[in-house]
This record gives structure tokens, C-alpha cells and sequence, in this order.
């Protein structure tokens, strides 16, 4: 089985490839989509896969990751990639100064298109927000502890079985899997 995933960040790829070793192989095309406004994560997911859609010809699968932080009141939500080059990690921490609620969780949906349908897949984390620690991951990875460790001090190996964007593959690989595989367009 073939999948191509679209993405203009190496590292999603990277751990898309490391998640679906053995079972699939993975066609990573860099390719930037807008950013949509949308309020839920599963809308943007799913709107970004049609324009990938559109603009190849061929079954893919995108994602999307919002990043909601209770005491935020869910923010940065779904605006989790524009808010984290804006600010990045340290203007989260500054924002959460002096707060004791430190909870947060990382959504993603997984969105798979092809010329028949527009599927979603999504997967949820739960942890809280602490100093930076760790030198894997990418992005908010740094300041978020699940199970006692940061998602930057797991090796991609194992984040690739306990990330929320493995537990949206995770469902994705089970829709497969008893639908048989996707037919190519």
C-alpha cells in the first residue's frame, strides 16, 4: 500500500513514515496549504485534505493539530502552527505565568481524500505545560509532560505509538484495514 502524505513539515512526515513502517509506504509531498480559520480542528483537517485533493489527483491524507490549554481557555486551539510562530514556546510560558492550572492537550485529525469521499480520523494527548526539556520533537514538544516526560524526551520511535497524531493514525490504519485499501484514482 501506497500513501501520500502532504505536508510542508519534515518532521510530520518523518513521524507519519516511522508510524506506518512495514505497512504502508509513504509518499511525502511538501506542498503548503492555506492555514484555515476554522473553530474546530476536524473542519480544517478535512478542508485541507480536499485541497490537496484537488491539486494532485490522488488519494492523501493531511493533518491537522490544534493545541488547547485550559487555563487559556483552549487557546491557541486550532491556530496552534500560527500562534507557535508568533510567539513560540516562551510566549506560551509567559502567558501562563504565575498559573497553577497547567493543563493542556494536543488534538489531531487526520484527514484522508480521494475522488469518492472525505474521511477524518482524530486522536487526542493529555498533559500539562512545564519548563522546556528534551531535544527531539518538534514544536510545542519541549514544554508539553505526558507520563512524566516531555514529548521532546521520547525518541520518535516511541512518540510514533503514543502521540496524538498516532492515535489519529492509529484510527485512520483501522478504517483501512477493514475497509480493505483505498483504490487509487
Amino acid at each position: 500500500m501506497k500513501l501520500t502524505v502532504v505536508t510542508s513539515n519534515a518532521h510530520k512526515a518523518e513521524e507519519v513514515a516511522a508510524f506506518f513502517g512495514g505497512i504502508a509506504e509513504i509518499d511525502h509531498v511538501s506542498m503548503d496549504i492555506p492555514e484555515y480559520r476554522y473553530p474546530k480542528v476536524r473542519e480544517i483537517a478535512e478542508e485541507k485534505a480536499r485541497d490537496a485533493y484537488r491539486a494532485l489527483r490522488r488519494p492523501v491524507i493531511v493533518d491537522d493539530t490544534g493545541f488547547f490549554i485550559d487555563a487559556l481557555n483552549g487557546f491557541p486551539g486550532p491556530n496552534a502552527a500560527y500562534v507557535f510562530e508568533t510567539i513560540g514556546n516562551q510566549g506560551i510560558l509567559k502567558l501562563m505565568d504565575g498559573m497553577t492550572d497547567r493543563r493542556a492537550h494536543f488534538e489531531t485529525v487526520v484527514a484522508y481524500a480521494s475522488k469518492e469521499e472525505v474521511k477524518s480520523f482524530q486522536g487526542t494527548i493529555e498533559g500539562t505545560i512545564v519548563q522546556p526539556k528534551g531535544r527531539e520533537g518538534f514544536g510545542y514538544d519541549p514544554i508539553f509532560l505526558y507520563e512524566g516526560r516531555t514529548l521532546a524526551e521520547i525518541p520518535l520511535d516511541e512518540k510514533s505509538t503514543i502521540s496524538h497524531r498516532a492515535r489519529a493514525l492509529a484510527a485512520f490504519r483501522g478504517w483501512i484495514i477493514s475497509a480493505g485499501e483505498p483504490a487509487g484514482d
